[in-house]
């Protein structure tokens, strides 16, 4: 009897270890997972450490916060001289509606000119683009026709890791890239899913660096 009861107590045992090792496996997968979530807009989040660089570059969008973080820099003598990405705009369209369009690129020139940056130091990069990797050859191959070796990019916190790898991914050891994030930018790393200028952000960052990690097999569309 005394081992027909260790027997079944064995088999209690056994089954309650089956049944509490997947709890703290899910628990502990769980935990990973909430970090891992909690610190996404963190992640994303990469700068390099600033030094004296060949030209300025703002990027496209985060008005008005990209155009005032060029100007700061330029301003505390990092670089020469700003360039001024164009993004593809309805302004044929328009044009033909009789409609007249100020591009983006217009507006991060003012800002620039009413931040103190001289006319004569900005240059508005004349090929229009659609997207981050077509604004990184067109910078990397104006650097390579000027002879200029050391760009500081100004974007939004969240896009800073992409505009990295697309750098590393899309040009050569020639160029050096310093990539710096628009220090009044709104975004909040570390609360990142609060609101949904934000959600948005990550979830576009993310899904941008899974088409970079795999190759760019996701194209812009047809200008």
């Amino acid at each position: 009897m005394p081992a027909m009861e260790s027997s079944a107590h064995n088999v209690r045992r056994h089954r309650t270890v089956l049944w509490f090792v997947p709890v703290i496996l899910l628990v502990i997968a769980l935990t990973v997972a909430l970090f891992a979530f909690r610190d996404a807009g963190r992640w994303l989040v990469r700068e390099d450490p600033l030094g004296k660089a060949d030209v300025i570059v703002v990027l496209s969008g985060g008005l008005p916060y990209r155009g005032e973080g060029a100007a700061e820099l330029f301003n505390a003598g990092y670089a020469p001289a700003v360039w001024i990405s164009k993004p593809e705009g309805p302004g044929p369209r328009l044009a033909d509606l009789g409609i007249h369009f100020v591009g983006e690129e217009q507006y991060n020139h003012e800002i620039l000119l009413d931040k103190g940056v001289p006319d004569t130091a900005i240059e508005i990069l004349p090929v229009d683009v659609i997207d981050t990797q077509q604004e990184v050859v067109r910078i990397s191959r104006e650097m390579r026709r000027t002879g200029k070796h050391t760009a500081i990019i100004v974007t939004s916190p969240a896009h800073t890791r992409r505009v990295k790898a697309l750098w590393i991914k899309q040009t050569g050891p020639d160029l050096r890239l310093i990539v710096r994030a628009a220090r009044d930018d709104p975004y909040d790393a570390d609360h990142w899913w609060r609101n949904t200028r934000d959600v948005l952000s990550v979830v576009r960052e993310f899904l941008g660096l899974f088409n970079e990690w795999a190759g760019l097999p996701v194209r812009p569309h047809a200008m």
